[in-house]
């Protein structure tokens, strides 16, 4: 489903991601985990299309569609969906006016009709009182006033109404309590199925602990250095990543 290969990226006069290779595959969620500085966000950031990152060679495809050269909206319209790390503050914009024009817009991609006033407020409304989101929260402007755990939980609401086909979340877990994380963490599982991918960037073992990885990845200083199943995660958390460093 998203195949990546040999991606080489960063900023001006500097590269982050170094020859990076990485299969993920439909019905698949991998982990990625790693030290400060590995370049896993920035990963996260050129596979979305973050305009301040460019990328000086290598591929990136989503079911076999070459992702590296469309625009933000165009890589979104194709199914690719990207939690932030940390979701930013829109005022101006009301968020049922920004759910309904996100949804819209990929059911136009994909030939399908708008949906009615009736059919937009009955998704919304189910899908936010299954992941513990205030209908309060839907009359603000976008994350303006909210709780870092209530933006996780929006986004994570987002994603459950675009059902995108590969969804990266970055470090989903930052800043989140228990219960935050229980919800949060109950929503991607809901979403997970045999035609959706998940790429999950972590530090830590907690997260994983809710949302259970099929394969889980070591990233420094810019490329996979390690790949394992989900005890290598368990290892992780109880020696660190020095080992899988110094040996590659």
């Amino acid at each position: 489903m998203l195949e990546i290969k040999n991606l080489v990226a960063g900023i001006p006069g500097r590269t982050i991601v170094d020859g990076l290779s990485l299969t993920v595959k439909p019905g698949e969620v991998a982990a990625i985990m790693g030290p400060n500085g590995s370049g896993k966000s920035t990963l996260s950031y050129v596979l979305a299309g973050r305009g301040d990152y460019e990328v000086t060679s290598g591929e990136a495809t989503l079911d076999g569609d070459d992702i590296l050269g469309l625009d933000p909206e165009e890589r979104a319209a194709k199914g690719l969906f990207l939690a932030f790390q940390y979701p930013v503050e829109i005022p101006g914009v009301a968020t049922m006016t920004f759910l309904k024009a996100a949804m819209n817009a990929q059911r136009k991609t994909r030939g399908e009709p708008e949906l009615s006033a009736p059919d937009f407020l009955r998704r919304v409304r189910e899908a936010a009182k299954s992941l513990s989101v205030d209908p309060e929260m839907l009359k603000r402007p976008l994350n303006v006033g909210f709780s870092g755990g209530e933006k996780k939980r929006m986004e994570i609401l987002q994603m459950a109404l675009l059902e995108p086909r590969c969804a990266i979340l970055d470090e989903t877990d930052s800043g989140l309590d228990i219960d935050a994380l229980r919800v949060v963490s109950a929503g991607v599982n809901a979403l997970r199925g045999k035609d959706r991918a998940f790429l999950v960037i972590t530090h830590y073992q907690r997260l994983l602990d809710h949302v259970r990885p099929d394969t889980v990845h070591v990233m420094s200083k810019g490329r996979i250095v390690t790949s394992g199943g989900p005890e290598l995660a368990l290892e992780l958390e109880k020696n660190g990543y020095r080992d899988h460093v110094d040996a590659a």
